[in-house]
This record gives structure tokens, sequence and C-alpha cells, in this order.
């Protein structure tokens, strides 16, 4: 009974909560609840308008102008870098004190040229006595066979004199003796000029090391030392001695060299026709070939390395030049033109309402461009005709929350 008591009392209408005169409804109640609601909806459309900024993170690659492997049947794209198969780091044999150099970086010099000069007057010295040591070796062969003619003439006639009883024949024997004397003194002499000849062919040798030569035609790359530096063949001095006069590259031998991953390796084939466009000079078409696939692979870059000969030389073409080789299923006619267009992934091209389009990174957003699309060259790269210019940086497989205005980040992973 008490608790049915209690429930009704909890049910009663406190009169301080009864409507407004006239049974209006409780306006103040309404407003507050209506500025509940309109706070809430504030702090969500600033959250959404918070996520909404955030950057997304993309990968992107840059659209490239495309080449005539594109109309030759491109099977493989790589890049590397040019590479001289001869080249050499120059150096005198000998360690001393630079006084001429006679080079600088750009200039052509052929086989045999004097490239510097080393201090030679204590190897002039050297040579100066190992001469005069050689000609008083000669001297002394030739006091030795005077000596030893004179010797022959005294046994001979020391002989005959015995044969008439006029001397003993121990004294003819003693001449005898004195004669063979001189002949081993002779023969040890002319030993000793013979060694007095090389002393001096050391010497020789040892002071045209004091003159730097081109050890073949080729231009100067690199200009390492300057006259009053110590050059040597060994590191000898630390930071003051110098190893190298200057660098030297035949540029006949120049070639590219490529790290083409090995899941595409067997793509590639010896002789197989390629194409090479310079980094520097975009529109340069180079036609080129495959000289060998170097039989090793880098286990870290999962890459092998081909070596690419250039079929056209150009005064251009340099050292670490950054190159893209078209590897070619067959070879491109000599006046094919480029298509029109440009290069970009596959993955970069998307359809959105039923039209094919590409995200374009500007100002750190997305900006959605409509493209007009060649046929497929292969799985790897789309050709746009329309839509896209060369150097955009578009956006490799956009997420489907990527629309036009989304603020995006590029990731620092993308090649």
């Amino acid at each position: 009974m008490n608790s049915n008591t209690e429930l009704l009392r909890q049910l009663k209408i406190d009169k301080a909560h009864k409507e407004a005169p006239g049974g209006g409804p409780p306006w103040g109640r309404i407003a507050t609840i209506g500025g509940v609601i309109v706070l809430l909806l504030a702090v969500g459309v600033g959250a959404w308008g918070f996520f909404a900024r955030r950057p997304v993170d993309v990968q992107v690659a840059t659209a490239v102008a495309p080449s005539t492997a594109a109309t030759a049947g491109a099977v493989l794209q790589a890049t590397g870098y040019v590479t001289a198969r001869r080249e050499a780091t120059v150096s005198a044999q000998i360690t001393g004190a630079l006084t001429e150099v006679l080079i600088e970086e750009g200039d052509r010099v052929a086989k045999g040229q004097v490239l510097a000069r080393l201090d030679d007057n204590a190897l002039r010295a050297g040579l100066a006595s190992a001469q005069a040591s050689a000609q008083a070796a000669h001297a002394t062969v030739a006091q030795n066979e005077a000596q030893l003619d004179q010797a022959l003439r005294d046994a001979t006639r020391q002989e005959a004199l015995v044969g008439r009883g006029l001397v003993s024949k121990q004294i003819a024997e003693q001449t005898r003796t004195q004669a063979n004397t001189y002949r081993a003194q002779l023969n040890t002499a002319r030993r000793q000029a013979q060694s007095a000849d090389a002393q001096v062919g050391v010497a020789q040798v040892n002071l045209d090391y004091t003159v730097v030569r081109a050890p073949f035609d080729g231009v100067i790359t690199d200009k390492a030392a300057q006259v009053g530096e110590i050059v040597s063949p060994l590191s000898a001095g630390g930071g003051f001695t110098r190893t190298g006069v200057g660098t030297i590259v035949d540029m006949d031998s120049l070639e590219i060299d490529v790290d083409v991953n090995e899941a595409y390796i067997g793509r590639v084939q010896p002789a197989m026709a390629a194409e090479a466009v310079l980094d520097a000079y975009p529109d340069w078409r180079i036609p080129a070939h495959v000289i060998a696939i170097v039989p090793a692979a880098d286990r870290g870059k999962a890459t092998v390395k081909v070596r690419v000969a250039l079929e056209q030389k150009d005064a251009r073409i340099v050292p670490d030049m950054g190159v893209r080789v078209s590897f070619l299923e067959r070879r491109g006619e000599a006046h094919a033109d480029a298509p029109k267009g440009v290069m970009v992934p596959s993955s970069a091209i998307v359809q959105r309402d039923g039209h094919d389009v590409a995200f374009v990174v500007a100002d750190e957003k997305a900006r959605r461009h409509s493209v007009t699309l060649a046929p497929p060259v292969n799985n790897d790269m789309r050709l746009v005709t329309a839509g896209i210019n060369a150097g955009d940086t578009v956006i490799t497989a956009p997420a489907d929350t990527v629309v036009d205005g989304t603020p995006v980040h590029i990731n620092p992973s993308t090649p």
C-alpha cells in the first residue's frame, strides 16, 4: 500500500512546471533543446571539416614525353647512367713535387702527350753520376784489354826463348799465368761495365718517370693537382700528397649501364635493339643495342646489370649522365616521329562517372583531369593524348576518396 502511494506521488505534476497561461507550450525548454541541437551540429560540421581537410598520402609519378619506342614495341624500360669502359686516373710512378701541370678540364689529349712534369734535379744528378761510373768502368775495360794484349805478346816471346834455351821454362810459365790473370780481370771489368750501363738505364727510366704522359687518346674530366703539390703512386703523405694528376676518359668507350629488375630480365636479350634518352636532352632519341647481360645479380636491389651500347657518338654525351633505356621488340624506323601526348603509369588512369580521368597534384591538392587515351602500348604505361602535360605530377592508383580538391601529401617512398 505504501509503495503504491509513493508511485502516485512521483507521477504528480508539479505546479511550477504547468503550462503557461493560455495553454501555450513551454518555450524556454524548446529554446534550450534547440540550442543543444545547433551546438551538436556545429561540432559535427567542424569535425567533418577537420577530417576532410586532412591530407591524403598518395604515390605519384611524372608524366613524360613519349619516344619512338612506343611505336617500335617497347617491351621494357629501365634507368641507368652513362659510363666509360676506358677511364684512368693518371699519376706519376715515383714520388715528387710538380713543377708543371699542362692540363685543364675539358682538354683533349693524345696518347703520349705530356700532361705534367715533376722536379727532376736529383734524378738528373743521379743519371749523370751513373753515366760517369759507366764511363769509368769502360775505361777500366780498355785498360785491362791493353794489359792482356801486352801479356799475351810477352808470353809468346818467353815461350820462343824457352825453345832456344835462352830462358827457363818457369819464367815462360809465369808470363803465361800473368796473361791469364789479365784475361780474368778483363772479364770482370766487362761485367762491371755492363752493370754500370744498367745503372744508367735505371737512372734514365727514373728520370723519364718525372714526365707524366697520356696513356691513350681522351678528354680530361678532372684536374686533381696543382704546381707545387707532391704526387705519389701511394697515399704516403695523407692529405698533403696527391695520388693522381688528373682523370682521362676515352669518350669513344662510353656506354650505358642499367639495372633491370630481375623479375623482368627475361625480356632482355643480347644484341636486342634499344633506344636511349638522356635526362639532359629528353627530346633526343639515341639508337642503341644490348651488349651483354652481366651474369650477376645485386642481392640488395634484386636487379641485374645490362650493358647497352650507344650507336651514335656525340660531344653532349658525358659520363655519369642519367639515361632512360627502352628495350625494343624491333628496330623503329629512323624517320618515325614520337607519338603526341605524354606517357603515364596505367594505374594513374581511373574511371569516374563513366569517364577516364587522372588526378594531377597542384598546390598540394588533387585536381581531376579528364583524359583522352591512345590504344595501350604495354601493361605498365598508357599514352595520354589530351588532358595532361609533360612534367605534370600524377597520382598513381588514387583511392575512391580522392576527389577534385582533396588535400594530398606525397608519400616519401614514391620512386
